[in-house]
């Protein structure tokens, strides 16, 4: 028998695995071709074959075989290489096919040193595994899984019944945790990590000899970091760092805890942190015996750089050819290998390249990534790739060709729900996706394809929706009998995307990939609503158009930094606009600054600077009263009603409705007045603070109930969530007289305040919405305000409105300010009233008329917006 060497394989990025394992005597071995299997990280992967370029690279050279030589046997055992030299009176002749041989269809033969000198040179291999760390004579089942990419079958075989993550021994724990992390399973990740992380407290963190107790932590702070927390990133980032630095662990893995430290600090807006980790990374001492860490090192300075967008710095970390570096590592394991860590390496360098103005040298890097046979499974690297192409092809003055690169990378874009950014641990670059529809839609317009322009204004804020509810799990299911039916096939698309985006094994990813496909259009076909929600949908021009009522014009805005657009669209075609935008967010602001002080001076002509900008241009082409609005931006939070054209205010001369996107359209039930009761009103909870107490919405609530017979109203601590569920179906109307709270950054957590209950706890939010089942044909937020000189995007209304739509409201009034109680109560009133004679919208337009005349100034009759149904 010949002798073993066990020959460990780091696996995080990917691995080889060889068809033919035994090279026999005198054989050519042309079938071992290898499966490259990309992984998340690059890996140190010490493959032991294609040995005479290694011999090559250390002065062994080729010789004359003798009648007496060694035969050398390859056998792939999971992670490990297991190289078996027995004697033979042949020489040997191995051929091998890696990735790039198979690109350039370029073979290259390697012949064996005989004798002493051979031996000499695989304990020279040898030894340099055992001094980085990387020789082992255990080999788990873990570990095979993970160094194959496995991990869908990691997860089949090692996940506990019942999820109980502490009965598991440490060693098979935290190949687990690695398969979720890899899959982007967060919702097991956590509790497998904090299973793990208890482990390692209790002194328990070995796994195939490797001291692992910095790796729940480490994992933690990856996984944050692609879900955008960053301050809590930050905080197990630290905690890596501390065991690293207790434990005197290797330098290969204090580089990578250093890597997801200073990349959260970064990220987290932690800047001096950041470049403190920076130069931690840049004094590591990368002489003997730690050179083979070099490539890690430099690429986790260059995402910590990139992240703070300090591009020039970034580029000085990554300036060298990749394949220059650690030649006789690379060699070893196979340049194929080393996929991933290449496409990361050169997408970081061509986009500070890109970033510093260096467009001719970013043009050709990108060109060069985009023909990589994988890059594909890099989606969020793609569509950066291709928007920043676009943007060279613009400066190129080649707009055609930047509108086909845009348009390639929002279909990129397109096929993901998820608002994960899975590549910011990898590149330190957190893309905007909002940012290539802009392009896009810019570049048509310039272009004059106004109605494919219109069609992406659409699709981004359909994206914006998907992006904000991309956390949400728990929908309502709307469709009757199908209820069970639709839940399972939500939740095999949210799986199968999740393990899309993943670096899986190849033949998982494909499955997956067909299971997603099939899962989205069942979706579509079963749930047409719920899927507009988790999936971007294009709706046709044409089929918008149908949607219109006859009589009916519908005005869309779209807004993004400096640009911004109108669309027309009517019986006699669409037709659009561009608007200048400098200084219009200051003069939103002034303009709702002003609504808080009743006797400005100011309100109405800062109404007309507003008319003169978004308005007056569309003004010819509208030929009807009635008008849909779709506000963007910071024109959710203008009250469209009291612009002013120097005469009369719009309410004046238009029937005016709201809606979050034109396509929502096709979603609107209009409902009849069918149900037993009246009006379900909520009046002044207890919010266990007097400061809070609205004595006036207690007297509103109990008033508007009165206009309609068979109401209820819920008062004080009787006013809770709870009441909501269990009456919110067998009404017609639902009024809330209540406080609200509104969060731009958070829009999900946006509220609606109501008194605690048995099972709730006050807070109606927008998250809350969309798993709700009213069907009420009218819900009213009357006290609620979004803050008077706050302006962000308009995602926080945006939310609210369109989870009262789809908890099954045909029309939602909302107000855009906390108005006077006495005017509003005498509002509300009037309004109610006027529903028994006419729609929704004009009742609500005479309410305000006839308020305006009692109370003249905006600020007491212009608050209050209906969006959705007019009927």
């Amino acid at each position: 028998m010949g002798k073993r060497f066990f020959i460990k394989c780091f696996s995080r990025s990917g691995v080889r695995r060889l068809r033919t394992s035994t090279a026999r005597m005198g054989t050519k071995i042309t079938n071992a071709s290898m499966r490259i299997i990309p992984k998340r990280e690059i890996s140190i992967c010490f493959a032991a074959t294609r040995l005479m370029r290694i011999g090559n690279e250390i002065g062994v050279r080729k010789e004359v075989m003798t009648t007496k030589t060694n035969r050398i046997s390859l056998a792939r055992r999971g992670s490990f290489m297991i190289v078996r030299l027995t004697e033979s009176s042949y020489p040997i002749n191995i051929k091998r096919r890696t990735a790039a041989h198979m690109e350039s269809s370029k073979r290259k033969e390697l012949f064996m040193a005989s004798g002493k000198r051979r031996w000499l040179f695989l304990n020279i291999i040898l030894s340099a595994f055992v001094v980085l760390g990387c020789a082992s004579s255990f080999n788990s089942r873990g570990l095979n899984l993970a160094a194959d990419a496995n991990y869908t079958q990691l997860v089949k075989e090692f996940e506990p019944p019942g999820e109980n993550y502490t009965r598991m021994p440490f060693s098979q724990l935290i190949y687990l945790c690695s398969a979720y992390g890899e899959l982007k399973n967060y919702g097991k990740l956590f509790p497998c990590l904090d299973a793990a992380q208890t482990k390692v407290n209790g002194g328990e963190y070995i796994a195939d000899t490797w001291n692992h107790s910095a790796t729940p932590s480490r994992l933690k702070a990856i996984a944050l970091v692609e879900l955008g927390q960053y301050d809590e990133a930050v905080k197990a980032a630290e905690l890596s760092n501390e065991i690293v630095t207790k434990n005197k662990l290797t330098r290969f893995e204090e580089v990578k805890v250093l890597e997801i430290l200073g990349l959260s600090y970064a990220l987290a807006g932690k800047t001096v942190k950041a470049e403190e980790i920076a130069d931690r990374l840049k004094g590591l001492y990368l002489g003997y015996p730690y050179m083979l860490v070099k490539d890690d090192r430099n690429m986790a300075i260059a995402k910590i750089y990139i992240a703070l967008k300090k591009y020039p710095e970034a580029i000085n970390a990554v300036s060298y050819n990749f394949k220059d570096s650690n030649t006789f590592l690379k060699t070893i394991g196979g340049w194929d290998v080393f996929v991933n860590n290449k496409l990361s390496f050169e997408f970081m360098k061509n986009k500070s390249l890109f970033e510093v103005g260096r467009w001719t040298e970013a043009k050709q890097g990108y060109d060069e990534l985009l023909q990589y046979p994988y890059i594909r499974d890099r989606g969020e690297m793609t569509w950066n790739i291709l928007f920043d192409r676009g943007r060279i092809a613009e400066k190129e003055g080649k707009l055609k060709e930047a509108i086909e690169f845009y348009e390639k990378a929002v279909e990129v874009i397109e096929q993901q729900r998820s608002t994960i950014n899975i590549e910011a641990s990898k590149i330190g670059f957190v893309g905007d996706k909002q940012a290539v529809y802009h392009s896009l839609i810019k570049s048509l317009y310039t272009d004059h394809q106004y109605e494919k322009a219109f069609t992406y204004v659409e699709r981004s804020k359909s994206r914006a929706l998907v992006d904000l509810l991309a956390g949400k799990q728990d929908f309502a299911v709307k469709v009757a009998g199908k209820e069970e039916q639709v839940r399972t096939v939500l939740a095999l698309n949210d799986s199968s995307e999740a393990e899309a985006v993943s670096l899986d094994n190849p033949a998982n990813k494909f499955r997956t990939r067909s299971i997603a496909i099939k899962a989205k259009n069942d979706l579509q076909r079963e749930a047409p609503e719920l899927a507009s929600l988790v999936t971007v949908n294009s709706t046709p021009l044409s089929e918008i158009k149908s949607l219109i009522p006859k009589g009916e014009s519908l005005i869309e805005y779209y807004y993004y930094g400096t640009d911004m657009y109108a669309f027309v669209l009517s019986e006699g075609g669409l037709q659009s606009a561009k608007i200048s935008t400098e200084g219009l967010a200051e003069e939103v602001a002034a303009f709702r600054k002003s609504l808080e002080n009743p006797g400005s001076q100011q309100t109405m002509a800062l109404a007309g600077k507003l008319y003169q900008r978004i308005f007056k241009g569309l003004a010819g082409a509208l030929k009807d009263r009635d008008l849909i609005i779709v506000p963007h931006g910071v024109l959710h939070y203008i009250p469209m009603n009291a612009l002013y054209d120097g005469k009369d205010y719009l309410i004046d001369r238009y029937n005016i409705r709201l809606m979050p996107s034109a396509s929502t359209m096709k979603y609107l039930r209009e409902k009849k007045n069918d149900k037993t009761g009246g009006i379900l009103a909520f009046g002044n909870p207890d919010l266990g603070d007097p400061s809070y107490d609205l004595v006036f919405a207690q007297k509103e609530a109990i008033e508007v109930a009165s206009t309609w017979a068979n109401s209820k109203v819920f008062l004080r601590k009787e006013a809770t969530e709870d009441a909501l569920r269990r009456n919110g179906s067998d009404y017609n109307y639902i009024h809330f007289a209540t406080h609200g709270q509104f969060f731009p950054d958070n829009p999900l957590k946006s509220a609606v305040l109501l008194s605690p209950g048995p099972h709730s706890n006050g807070l109606l939010t927008v998250d809350k919405l969309y798993s709700l089942q009213l069907g009420a044909n009218l819900v009213t937020l009357s006290a609620c305000e979004t803050g008077l000189s706050k302006v962000a995007n308009g995602d926080d209304l945006m939310g609210l409105t369109r989870g009262f739509l789809y908890a099954g409201s045909s029309s939602i009034v909302a107000s855009l300010w906390k108005v006077d109680d006495l005017a509003t109560s005498y509002l509300m009133i009037r309004f109610y009233q006027g529903m028994q004679k006419a729609d929704k919208r004009n009742a609500l337009r005479k309410a305000q008329l006839e308020t305006r005349e009692k109370y003249p100034h905006p600020y007491y009759w212009a608050s209050f917006q209906l969006t959705g149904s007019a009927r």
